[in-house]
């Protein structure tokens, strides 16, 4: 029926804006394509005036600029868009505070199909995700703060949890010891994901193939 296949979509949609994978409305578009056309008016005015200045030679300055500009201007485009699809360089992720490295982690759980909640605890950042199978995830944070406390008792308080289903999965820019090692083995579904394997996960790899 019409209105089945209609609901339908619309979950399609939903599902896929959630992942990151659909493009915008035209609603969204709409002030870009706005302030593009405003902008090429002005351009073009700017261009007449230094025509009318400086004659040919204030021309091809005036073009060199607008060519300076345009590729900045696409470059910052596509480097928000590749954030938004969940890709990130290891210089964006070493430049994250512990908020922005949960929503950086927010972005590569949706991509790679999870549902993503935002639960903050106590003012640190934790995630509780889902995925089609119905696996439960909660993300934790080690934080990144050099003079914060290391070893097992902070990782107690970064994959702390009140529901026992849940894979508990603790994330940091650094590296684990073994004795944070052995303190997560002997919790059992606790799982330390580091630098490096965040990094891997940054660049375009599924969590599920980063051997956690």
């Amino acid at each position: 029926m019409p209105g089945s296949r209609r609901s339908q979509r619309q979950r399609a949609v939903a599902e896929l804006r959630a992942q990151g994978r659909y493009g915008p409305t035209f609603r969204e578009v709409l002030p870009g394509f706005v302030g593009l056309g405003l902008a090429i008016g002005l351009l073009v005015g700017l261009l007449d005036w230094k025509y009318g200045q400086l004659g040919v030679l204030g021309m091809a300055m005036s073009v060199a600029l607008l060519v300076g500009v345009a590729t900045m201007l696409v470059r910052w485009r596509r480097t928000l868009t590749r954030r938004r699809c969940g890709i990130y360089t290891p210089a964006e992720l070493a430049g994250l505070d512990d908020h922005g490295l949960a929503a950086a982690t927010e972005r590569m759980l949706r991509r790679d199909g999870w549902h993503v909640i935002a639960m903050p605890d106590k003012g640190r950042p934790r995630l509780y995700a889902r995925d089609r199978g119905g696996r439960q995830l909660e993300v934790g944070f080690r934080p990144a703060d050099e003079d914060a406390p290391t070893g097992p008792a902070t990782l107690r308080e970064a994959g702390r949890t009140g529901v026992e289903d849940l894979i508990r999965v603790v994330v940091s820019r650094g590296s684990y010891n073994r004795t944070d090692v052995r303190w997560a083995s002997r919790q059992g579904g606790v799982r330390l994901l580091d630098g490096r394997q965040l990094g891997r996960w940054a660049a375009g790899s599924r969590l599920d193939d980063l051997d956690l």
